[in-house]
C-alpha cells in the first residue's frame, strides 16, 4: 500500500549520482548496444519498399558525396536511407548528452559524425564539413535539429550546399505501425513486424556562391518545402495521418 510520503525512484537517486550514471561510458555504451539492436531487429522485421535512391546511389558509388537532409522526427532510420556499403556518410549531432547518444547509435549502424558544440568556432567546423567532402563523404543533416523548432528547416543545408557544391537529396521514412516518443519533434521509432517505405527526391534548387539574404531565406523555405513534401508522401503510402 501506498502512502503520500511515497516517492518515485528517479527522486530516491540523488542527482549526483543520476549524472554519474548518465556520464559513464558504460552505461552509455549499454544503452547505445540496446538502441541500435532493436532498430536492427525493426527493420529487419518488417516489409519495406524503396524508392528513388537511384541517382544518390549512383553519385555514391562513384565517389561524388552527397548532402542527405531529413527531418529530425525520422532520423533514426537515417543508416537504411543511407547504403553505407557504397560510400561514407557522416552525420552533424549535437556535443549535448543526448547528442552523443544519438551520434553513437549512428556509429554503430554504420555512419560517422562531427559533433556540433557551441564552443566550436564555426570556420573550424566549417573545415571538418570541407575536408569530409574533399575525401568523398557525404554528409547528413536533420534540417530542424537539434532542438527544433519541429519541421522548421534551419539555414544550414543551404550554407552547406553552397560551400561543398554537392548535390542535395531529401529523404524520409514511414512506417505503418510507429512508436512516437514524448519528445519536442515526437521521435519515430520504428516497430517491428510491420510495414515501411524509404523515399529519396533529389532538391534540385541552384544555390549561387554568393546568395541574397532574401536568396537565402527563399531557398531556405524551398527545402523545408521539399522535406514536407517527400515526407507526407511517405505517410500517405503507409496511411499514417499527416500532421495538422
Amino acid at each position: 500500500m501506498t502512502g503520500p510520503t511515497d516517492l518515485s525512484w528517479e527522486r530516491e537517486i540523488p542527482v549526483s549520482l543520476r549524472k554519474k550514471i548518465a556520464d559513464s561510458p558504460k552505461v552509455n555504451r549499454a544503452v547505445e548496444a540496446l538502441l541500435a539492436g532493436y532498430v536492427r531487429f525493426a527493420f529487419r522485421t518488417s516489409r519495406w519498399t524503396r524508392t528513388g535512391f537511384e541517382e544518390m546511389d549512383a553519385c555514391v558509388r562513384r565517389g561524388e558525396p552527397v548532402i542527405f537532409v531529413l527531418w529530425h522526427q525520422r532520423l533514426i532510420m537515417a543508416p537504411y536511407l543511407f547504403d553505407t556499403s557504397l560510400g561514407r556518410i557522416c552525420a552533424l549531432t549535437s556535443a549535448a548528452r543526448a547528442g552523443r547518444l544519438a551520434g553513437q547509435i549512428l556509429v554503430r549502424l554504420g555512419f560517422e559524425t562531427i559533433p556540433m558544440s557551441s564552443h566550436k568556432r564555426h570556420v573550424a567546423l566549417s573545415r571538418e564539413v570541407l575536408r569530409r567532402t574533399k575525401e568523398g563523404c557525404s554528409i547528413g543533416i536533420a534540417a530542424d535539429g537539434p532542438r527544433g523548432p519541429a519541421r522548421i528547416s534551419s539555414g544550414v543545408p543551404i550554407t552547406w550546399a553552397r560551400m561543398t557544391g554537392c548535390r542535395v537529396f531529401t529523404v524520409a521514412f514511414a512506417e505503418r505501425r510507429v512508436l512516437r516518443l514524448p519528445t519536442w519533434d515526437k521521435q519515430m521509432l520504428p516497430l517491428p513486424f510491420s510495414r515501411g517505405v524509404l523515399m529519396c527526391r533529389e532538391w534540385t534548387d541552384e544555390v549561387p556562391k554568393k546568395p541574397s539574404d532574401e536568396d537565402f531565406e527563399l531557398l531556405r523555405q524551398s527545402i523545408e518545402t521539399s522535406l514536407d513534401d517527400i515526407t507526407d508522401t511517405a505517410d500517405r503510402a503507409v496511411g499514417q495521418p499527416l500532421r495538422t
